[in-house]
């Protein structure tokens, strides 16, 4: 039985989760549920029973002390609720974690319980995973739901994903199974540096996540993050002719296959979702046929290693695309 002790009556409540794992490439995903938590304080009013969902072989509990006092922190999802002010205040339920190691179908069910005692309206579920996409060039956002007249409604994509899937792709259905409407955010991450974190990939999906649910989230130092991010990524690839070299060929293949929506019409649809999204505001993977990035900030003394040269264009990958 769900019990949420001293959670407030929520105005039109949207739940926004992610996990770490399979669906979070460059922890792009995770990263941007864990801001919005920082930047809005969220308060913990859940977690789920780690035993239930954990295997703790593979995600180990860790030891930290505690004024002397030695404490175990355990792997498991937490949920945390935040206040959204504003002309139109809404709330936001948060979910943190990591993708579960058994019972998914489990899991997703005491999702959907706090959910439906919670009076939750949309959830959605953010993801990132590879892809053949150049650092240089704005960070692809994906928007896809399994339900049709949601993907009219919100100018989403219907997916026509088939193969294999991680915990985004399974509590998305769950959702739609149980009549809760559910989108699912894809930030593509460039698989030739998938280091994390990438505030690049994190900061474009909070910029859709603005424009999803009419939100404007507090972005704090995200963008000059993601700009050092680009400048350290630059430099790497300057250092390598090789991997400079793919990354025009990936430059040259997006801008070509961008090039049909170049038009005057496009522009404005874009300056007007930037404009809506400032205006009066404060400031294991899995992988896909198309489009990402990831953090190498240039620290002293901690400088990383430029990247291996990444494979061509039509050699196998071992992970599978998901939407």
């Amino acid at each position: 039985m769900i019990e949420l002790e001293g959670v407030p009556e929520l105005i039109d409540p949207v739940m926004v989760a992610a996990f770490e794992g399979w669906n979070d490439a460059g922890d792009a995903a995770s990263a941007a549920v864990a801001h919005l938590d920082r930047e809005w304080k969220g308060e913990v009013f859940a977690a789920l029973d780690a035993e239930d969902y954990y295997d703790f072989q593979v995600n180990r509990p860790t030891v930290w002390l505690d004024g002397g006092v030695r404490r175990i922190t355990w792997p498991t999802t937490r949920l945390s609720v935040v206040r959204v002010g504003g002309d139109k205040p809404r709330d936001l339920v948060l979910v943190r974690g990591i993708e579960p190691s058994m019972r998914w179908r489990s899991f997703c069910n005491e999702l959907l319980g706090f959910a439906h005692e919670l009076g939750v309206e949309l959830v959605v579920v953010l993801g990132a995973l590879l892809g053949d996409t150049p650092h240089t060039r704005p960070v692809p956002i994906s928007g896809v739901t399994s339900d049709p007249d949601l993907a009219r409604r919100m100018d989403l994509e219907e997916t026509k994903y088939e193969g294999p899937t991680g915990i985004v792709g399974i509590l998305q259905e769950a959702c739609t199974h149980a009549g809760v409407p559910a989108v699912s955010l894809w930030a593509a991450v460039p698989h030739y540096v998938s280091q994390p974190p990438n505030p690049k990939a994190t900061l474009a999906l909070l910029n859709r996540l603005e424009d999803l649910i009419d939100v404007r989230v507090p972005l704090g130092e995200l963008p000059e993050d993601a700009r050092a991010w680009q400048v350290g990524v630059d430099q790497l690839a300057a250092e390598d002719s090789e991997v400079a070299e793919y990354v025009q060929t990936l430059e040259e293949a997006r801008d070509t296959a961008e090039l049909p929506e170049a038009s005057g019409e496009a522009i404005a649809r874009e300056f007007e979702r930037y404009l809506r999204r400032r205006d009066g505001g404060p400031g294991g993977h899995a992988t896909a046929d198309g489009d990402g990035a990831s953090y190498l900030r240039d620290n002293p003394g901690t400088r990383p290693r430029p990247p291996k040269p990444p494979q061509r264009p039509g050699t196998d990958d071992d992970d599978s695309s998901e939407d």
